[in-house]
């Protein structure tokens, strides 16, 4: 059994993140921050979960701002070409799923054509993820990754999610520094590779090509 080290932290500690505490409504205009969710669930908060009085950011500043409008731009799209189709429905028919998920998907290939990687994730976008992914990654966190990942293989933007390769875990330390998504869009792992996936049509949407740069510097073998 392979135990699966991080090159970015093996042999070396990270300095503690900061925490910066939002004190006024001055300094959180002036800071332009991002509140991200420090669970499992991709999708956005309600207000009601923003209550609490003591939150924990990441400045991105106007690299979050971008990121976020790609992102909204595409799930506006979504929700307006989903309309006219089939309302879903709970079900145990995976035929029926698979018919609305075709659909939809169907539509957004259409709409995106000429979809290519570095839409969403940007050069300037991907170089502060791999940053964030960096500061946050550790051994326990790479473990978590690999667990039901994938590994890397071939895809296409706006090709199909196979049905019969597993899902990434996302560990709860790397979705509280990255932004949060809109309902159905998550962040996964293809090896190292991040892609931003859409559960409601199946699709990939973008990727950072080796977005962690961890690799298996030793193996252990556990009797």
């Amino acid at each position: 059994m392979k135990r699966i080290t991080c090159e970015s932290v093996a042999g070396a500690g990270f300095s503690p993140r900061k925490i910066i505490r939002l004190k006024n409504t001055s300094v959180a205009i002036a800071l332009m921050v991002l509140v991200t969710s420090v669970g499992y669930p991709q999708a956005l908060k309600t207000d009601q979960d923003r209550d609490t009085p003591v939150f924990r950011v990441e400045v991105w500043g106007n690299i979050a701002t971008d990121f976020n409008t790609r992102v909204w731009s595409y799930f506006e799209l979504r929700n307006e070409l989903e309309k006219g189709l089939a309302p879903r429905r709970v079900t145990d028919d995976p035929a029926e799923i698979s018919r609305a998920v075709r659909a939809l998907a169907n539509r957004i290939r259409a709409a995106r054509a000429e979809a290519k990687q570095g839409d969403i994730f940007t050069p300037t976008i991907s170089a502060e993820f791999r940053k964030a992914l960096l500061l946050e990654m550790n051994v326990p966190t790479w473990a978590a990754i690999m667990d039901d990942n994938p590994g890397e293989f071939s895809v296409q933007i706006n090709g199909s999610y196979p049905d019969e390769k597993p899902l990434s875990t996302v560990p709860p330390n790397i979705l509280a520094v990255l932004p949060t998504l809109p309902d159905d869009i998550q962040y996964r792992f293809l090896g190292r590779h991040l892609i931003l996936y859409d559960t409601r049509a199946s699709l990939i949407l973008d990727r950072i090509p080796y977005a962690i740069r961890c690799g298996d510097r030793k193996s252990t073998r556990h009797r």
